[in-house]
């Protein structure tokens, strides 16, 4: 009886010579699993499926994961504020998370006895799904054909078109790929240290010229409204703000970063929505939080993005973190107002019951109504004495060495 394969499938180069090596050359019984956190449509999906099926697999699954993606993933980013070295979304890095639990349950699901998948053996990707399936189904054979047998593109495509396998092997001059949180674009730009993406290169074309004013409500530390239209869910709303901003060229950048395996990586990607709502929800923060809850939120969203970066994400000090940005947006509620121009964006004010620069207790660098100038010159001696009592001490013990 031949070994049961699942194999997390995009129907791609990599992904497609997997299922001919595992069934052909293997003897394998194949069962394909794309999971959708938001890069493919309807039709798209459709023809993945169809694809599958022609190279001979067992079975195909689609699994929709967009809403998942947000509310084990996403949302946190948000409530966070993460950016990958003050730059970067977590585009992709989260999403290879949700599909590597969900092409693991997969594997649970049908009591399969190999878990395969396409990652080659220079990235990160390659750790992110080994570890997830270490985890999650120890004791699974873990089977990576692209990666073990060291294959070049031109080797793939040499022994599927002796297999009569029909696809496009016209290889862009960039690859993309695109999801809820964003889209990642890799060319020969980002394999040197210096130069940008062209104008041509960028999925998204600016197409938006004039500027345009858009109205952001938060509910909680959730996007929910845009424009005064509610939403069921937070992905809806991510999506539309996408279709606005999008055509303005927001959101593009290059990212440095620091791969698992220690090699450091440069990426293009854009991300309008994303980029628009952690700055939209970070003014809102700093007006309805105090400093200590802004504070720890820092340090603990640069551990979080590290860590689920380097694929940490079942980690249980990732719940514990989640459970400290969940509390932390009880009162993250209100609207966030922000101009859409270009290439950028401003954000021009917020409003909200919660927002703590209140004139009823003062106006910064004018009067006071919550104190008295005696009140705050008792505090400055209080504030400052230790540092004063160490300063006194420091020179009479340095006085008297002379």
């Amino acid at each position: 009886m031949s070994k049961k394969v699942v194999l997390g499938f995009s129907g791609g180069l990599d992904t497609t010579y997997c299922v001919k090596y595992l069934t052909e050359e293997k003897g394998y019984e194949v069962h394909s699993v794309i999971v959708n956190t938001g890069g493919f449509n309807d039709d798209e999906l459709k023809k993945i499926e169809a694809h599958a099926y022609k190279l001979g697999v067992k079975s195909h699954t689609t699994v929709n994961a967009v809403k998942s993606y947000y509310d084990k993933i996403i949302k946190y980013l948000v409530f966070g504020n993460v950016l990958k070295n003050n730059t970067y979304p977590l585009s992709v890095s989260a999403e290879r998370l949700s599909q590597a639990v969900f092409i693991a349950e997969h594997v649970q699901h049908l009591n399969a006895d190999i878990v395969a998948h396409g990652s080659t053996g220079a990235g990160n990707d390659q750790v992110r799904f080994d570890m997830i399936f270490n985890i999650m189904i120890p004791g699974v054979e873990i089977c990576t054909p692209i990666r073990d047998l060291k294959l070049s593109r031109e080797d793939e495509i040499a022994y599927l078109k002796s297999k009569g396998v029909e696809m496009n092997f016209d290889k862009s001059m960039y690859s993309i790929n695109k999801g809820l949180w964003g889209t990642s674009v890799g060319g020969k730009e980002t394999l040197n240290s210096k130069g940008m993406l062209p104008e041509e290169a960028w999925p998204t074309q600016v197409t938006a010229t004039e500027q345009k004013s858009v109205e952001l409500e938060f509910v909680k530390g959730e996007l929910i409204g845009i424009d005064g239209k509610r939403f069921a869910h937070p992905t809806e709303a991510i999506q539309h703000l996408q279709s606005i901003a999008g055509a303005f060229g927001i959101g593009r950048d290059m990212h440095v970063g620091d791969t698992i395996i220690g090699i450091k990586g440069r990426v293009g990607f854009e991300a309008a929505a994303p980029m628009i709502i952690l700055k939209a929800h970070h003014a809102l923060e700093k007006h309805v939080l105090t400093k200590w809850q802004l504070n720890w939120k820092d340090q603990l969203a640069l551990f979080y993005g590290n860590w689920l970066h380097e694929g940490q994400i079942l980690d249980p000090v990732m719940r514990d973190i989640e459970a400290f940005f969940q509390h932390s947006q009880e009162n993250v509620t209100g609207k966030v107002f922000v101009d859409l121009m270009p290439y950028r964006f401003q954000i021009t004010g917020i409003e909200s019951v919660y927002d703590l620069m209140s004139s009823k207790f003062g106006k910064y660098g004018e009067m006071n109504t919550g104190w008295t100038g005696d009140d705050v010159r008792g505090f400055s001696k209080i504030f400052g004495n230790q540092t004063m009592i160490y300063n006194a001490v420091k020179q009479t013990a340095d006085g008297n060495k002379d």
